[in-house]
Parts: C-alpha cells; sequence; structure tokens
C-alpha cells in the first residue's frame, strides 16, 4: 500500500481477502463460536467493505462483551458521524462508554458536552494526563486558548517527555506568534522522539511561523509518511500551500482532511474558499463546483453545525442551481434555528423574503402572508417588495385590491 501511494498518500489498494474474512467471521458469529476480539476484527472488515449498519452493530456486541478495547471504541467512533447515529448504539453503562461518548462529542463538535463528560471522569481520574489533555483540546474548541495553555504547561510539567497531543500546543503558540516558546517546543519534541507525527507536525509549525513554508510542507509531508490519516497534518499542509500560491495541492489535502473525518467542516470551507476561483474556468466546472460546496455543507449541519452557517448556505447554494423546492426547505430550517435561538439580521430577511416569493409562486397564499407581515416589522426595500408581494395575492385572490397593507398589524 506504502509502496503504491502518490505524492499525497492516496492509493487503490485493496485487500483481496476481505470477502473470504467476512464469510469466515459471519459464519463464527452465526454459531456463536466467536469472542469479542473476533468480533472487533468483523467489524473492521465490514467497515472496510462499506457495510457501515452491521459493522457498528457488531462492534457494538464486542464492546458489550469486552468494554476495555479503546480500539474498538475508536473504530465505532468513526462510524457514528451524527448525533442521531450516536444515540441509536445500544451499547451497555460502563464508565468507558464516558470515555467514547467524551470522545464522540468532540469529533461531532459537541464541545461543550465534550467537556462537561471529561471534567465529570476527571473527578475519577483525577491524575490522569490524558483527561486532562482532552479538556484542554474541548477548551482548544471553544477558542480558551489562554486555559489551554496553562493546562499543556503543566501537562509538560508532570510529563516532561511528553509528545501526545502537544501538536494541538503547538497550534496555540502558533496563533498567539509565541515563536520562542514554540521554538522550545520544537527542540524539545525532536530530541524526544523525531519519528512521531506529533513531533513532525510541531516543527511544521515552527517552519511556518518563520515563513518558511516549503520546509514546513516537508514535515507535514513526514507526519503523513508515518501516519497517512493524521488529520491536522492534512489540513495545516493545505494552509501552507495556500501561502505557497499552490491551489490545486491546497484543496487535495483538504479534501483528504474531509475524506478522513467528514465532520472537518473547516477543511470543508478552505475548500470552497481555494476551489471557486480554481473550478469556475466553465459552466460545467461551476455546476461541479456548486455540487462540492451543497456536499461540503450538508456535511458541516450533520455535525451540529455551531456557527449557524451550512443551512443559509446550503438555501442558497439549492437556489443558484434552480432548486427552489430544496432552497425553500432550507430557508425555513434555517429561519426556525434564528428564531430557537433569537436572532435577527439579513440572513432572516433573506430567508422570508425567499419563502413569501416561493410560496407566492406555489399559491400557499395563507403561509406567504404570514412572511410578508413579518417583513412590514423591517425597514429598506424588503419591506416595498413584501407590500407588493400582499397587493398582488389580494389581488390573485378576489379579483381586486384590497385595503392598503400600511395599516395591518404587524
Amino acid at each position: 500500500m506504502i509502496e503504491l501511494e502518490g505524492p499525497l498518500g492516496k492509493s487503490d489498494t485493496v485487500n483481496s481477502e476481505l470477502v473470504s474474512l467476512e464469510r469466515e467471521l459471519s459464519t463464527l458469529r452465526k454459531n456463536g463460536l466467536i469472542d469479542p476480539f473476533g468480533l472487533f476484527l468483523y467489524g473492521l472488515v465490514l467497515k472496510e467493505k462499506g457495510s457501515e449498519n452491521l459493522a457498528r452493530t457488531v462492534l457494538v456486541e464486542s464492546l458489550n462483551s469486552y468494554p476495555w478495547n479503546w480500539n474498538a471504541w475508536s473504530e465505532l467512533q468513526a462510524l457514528c458521524t451524527t448525533i442521531e447515529t450516536l444515540n441509536s448504539l445500544n451499547l451497555n453503562n460502563h464508565w468507558m462508554k464516558d470515555f467514547f461518548l467524551a470522545s464522540a462529542y468532540q469529533e461531532l463538535r459537541m464541545h461543550n458536552e465534550s467537556l462537561t463528560k471529561y471534567e465529570n471522569l476527571q473527578g475519577t481520574f483525577s491524575f490522569s494526563n490524558y483527561v486532562q489533555a482532552q479538556i484542554a483540546k474541548a477548551q482548544y474548541s471553544l477558542r480558551e486558548f489562554e486555559q489551554v495553555e496553562v493546562i499543556f504547561e503543566e501537562l509538560l510539567r508532570n510529563d516532561p517527555y511528553r509528545v501526545e497531543d502537544m501538536d494541538m500546543y503547538s497550534n496555540v503558540l502558533y496563533a498567539k506568534e509565541c515563536f520562542s516558546a514554540l521554538s522550545y517546543l520544537a527542540h524539545r519534541v525532536f530530541m524526544t522522539d523525531k519519528y512521531r507525527p506529533e513531533s513532525c507536525c510541531i516543527i511544521g509549525n515552527y517552519y511556518s511561523l518563520k515563513g518558511q513554508h516549503e520546509k514546513s510542507v516537508m514535515y507535514f509531508r513526514r507526519a503523513l509518511k508515518l501516519n497517512k490519516n493524521y488529520l491536522s497534518a492534512w489540513t495545516l499542509m493545505g494552509h501552507e500551500y495556500v501561502e505557497m500560491k499552490n491551489t490545486p495541492a491546497a484543496v487535495d489535502a483538504y479534501r483528504r482532511a474531509v475524506d478522513i473525518n467528514p465532520c472537518d467542516y473547516r477543511a470543508c470551507q478552505m475548500i470552497l474558499v481555494c476551489g471557486l476561483p480554481w473550478l469556475s474556468v466553465t459552466k460545467l466546472n461551476s455546476f461541479i463546483c456548486l455540487e462540492e460546496a451543497i456536499k461540503c455543507y450538508r456535511r458541516a449541519a450533520n455535525c451540529n453545525d455551531r456557527e449557524a452557517i451550512a443551512l443559509h448556505q446550503l438555501a442558497k447554494l439549492h437556489s443558484e442551481l434552480g432548486r427552489l423546492e430544496e432552497a425553500a426547505f432550507y430557508y425555513k430550517k434555517d429561519l426556525e434555528r434564528m428564531e430557537v435561538e433569537e436572532r435577527e439580521g439579513p440572513n432572516m430577511v433573506e430567508a422570508l423574503l425567499f419563502l413569501a416569493t416561493y410560496c407566492k409562486s406555489q399559491k400557499r397564499f395563507e403561509e406567504a402572508e404570514v412572511y410578508c407581515t413579518r417583513l412590514l416589522d423591517y425597514t429598506g426595500p424588503e419591506k416595498e417588495t413584501a407590500k407588493s408581494l400582499l397587493r398582488g395575492m389580494r389581488i390573485a385572490q378576489s379579483g381586486f385590491p384590497l385595503m392598503d397593507v400600511e395599516h395591518f398589524p404587524p
């Protein structure tokens, strides 16, 4: 597989034994002759074949029998890309399940829920460096960089040779432009173990902060040689290619990040930022680009989009492609979300205006009037458009105009 990989780690290598392995393990499971580790192996085979539903079922069976196999939990987590899928798992209660849920919440970008879980676990595992690092990870996702820096400094005091998770610490130092601290950290991990992907990423960040992007890419490539599924290395390498104005390589790197983790909405957004100018050379490529954008934002919407941008973008993209029914669906969902969160602004006006126009075209006049009436509370051209729509609907329904809509109650 390694020998057949291209420059960015792609390989079409397929395990030719998967079919026979699946047949053998399936028979053993049906006859009750398989232990939890055999079930774990069966789950891996099913996952590799793309049978995700059965893979989840088998991995749950394995973990309910033997809950201390963290690799099985990790494989199961990779198959839970939505909160609905996660909640549907029939798992026995166990403290290992709490570790799993905390990690899964983090991947689904439910950072507050993840932080709560880890803080509860810290009450039992008070001296666990792992739990402390995961708390830092959750706080990093919540942009609480000051607390993250304090935790990692304490981790290094407790475990001076720690390399695991230190790449996240380097991201914080990079963001704060702490050149001397990042230089010290890079030297430290290099002397501890230079053949860890985390070490390579830290050194890559160090060279990036120095503006030496070619060297930075070299170290991110080394990280990916050590672990081709190392998500942050793909994303960071994409950033470096953007700096080097190598847009095709940047998009390819971001795509690899999304392939590894469909919930990586940041990589999805960077594909859009980099890909729109690059792909829109012809109408065909423009269409392909919009389809790619829809896929990316749909992933973000399914992964608990905390920034509340995915639904609005999905609505706009479907509208641009002339898919008015789909656009109306997403505008309505976005409107409902804004109402729940008590948010107003241009996105709400845009949603109300589209839905009013769409419902009128579908002769759903009562629903259209509701949206138009809400638009009367706003100032600007949208208010005048709403008045015009209301007049048009009343003419269509009665054959002659009624009272001036200016006097309608809000």
